[in-house]
């Protein structure tokens, strides 16, 4: 690792930088751009990719909040260790990212639709253009004009038929499409449901197969959790630390040195060896 702050540079694998924020020491961790902040100097840690575990666990200090068994399975994982559930746990998600659901509505054809003509009036113009055909044949008049008025109306009403067919099939074609995404969303909430208890699974697993390491480093920071029998009652700060100590870690955690991290803690090397990790500390 090594840290620069202004002109001043540290390297190591536990490094004390005073007078900096814990948060801005968090964030040039997690990037390789230096992190400015108005008139005071800029910092700039180059040091492996932090995993997910910084997300919880760094910068760590009094006052922090964890979600310590969430925390503890991401520590777990980034040991490499496995659960019963991982197999289903990826089909699942590869199943989730295949699914693609795409907006659909019926609204254009149903309008579209309702815009077609009245075949029902254009029948009984027909029907109507029919009998004064049929009236001027039994009277022997002209039947000319009849029988094209007749034929328009037809003409009128196949057309109108036509359209309205047309119609009538898109507006079942959209409908059809709003069943398809109906019937994807279920399978999309179904298999929702289904990854959210397999990770709640695997969480469980994964913290049961470290709960030993965790309480062990927790019980061994003095005067860590007075009269609390329970390591997950601890508080997030010695939960912290102990799930720093349970996993790997490759990039630095950011320790503030103020309360029980300062009491569990000489020093930044003090805090490096006993954690198995490299270490930015304020003091």
């Amino acid at each position: 690792m090594r840290c620069r702050v202004g002109a001043a540079v540290r390297t190591g694998e536990a490094v004390t930088v005073p007078g900096v924020e814990a948060d801005r020491l968090a964030a040039a961790v997690e990037r390789e751009a230096p992190v400015e902040a108005g008139d005071g100097p800029s910092v700039t840690v180059d040091c492996p990719a932090p995993g997910p575990l910084h997300g919880y666990v760094s910068p760590l200090g009094e006052g922090m909040g964890l979600r310590v068994r969430t925390a503890l399975a991401v520590a777990a994982r980034s040991r490499g260790l496995g659960t019963p559930h991982d197999e289903e746990l990826a089909a699942v998600r590869e199943r989730l990212a295949g699914l693609t659901v795409e907006a659909a509505t019926s609204a254009e054809e149903r309008r579209e639709l309702a815009e077609t003509t009245d075949t029902g009036r254009l029948r009984e113009r027909v029907a109507a253009a029919r009998g004064r055909l049929q009236a001027a044949r039994e009277a022997g008049g002209d039947i000319a004009a009849a029988s094209e008025a007749l034929e328009a109306a037809v003409r009128e009403l196949s057309e109108a038929e036509t359209r309205a067919a047309a119609a009538t099939d898109r507006l079942e074609a959209a409908r059809g499409r709003e069943r398809e995404v109906r019937d994807r969303l279920e399978r999309r909430r179904r298999l929702q449901d289904r990854a959210a208890n397999l990770e709640r699974d695997a969480r469980a697993a994964l913290v049961e197969r470290v709960r030993g390491e965790y309480a062990r480093a927790v019980r061994s920071l003095e005067d860590a959790h007075p009269g609390t029998e329970d390591p997950f009652e601890a508080p997030p700060a010695v939960a912290a630390l102990a799930v720093v100590r349970v996993a790997a870690v490759d990039a630095p955690v950011v320790l503030d040195g103020g309360g029980r991290v300062g009491r569990a803690f000489a020093d930044a090397d003090a805090a490096a060896a006993w954690l198995d990790a490299p270490v930015i500390y304020i003091p």
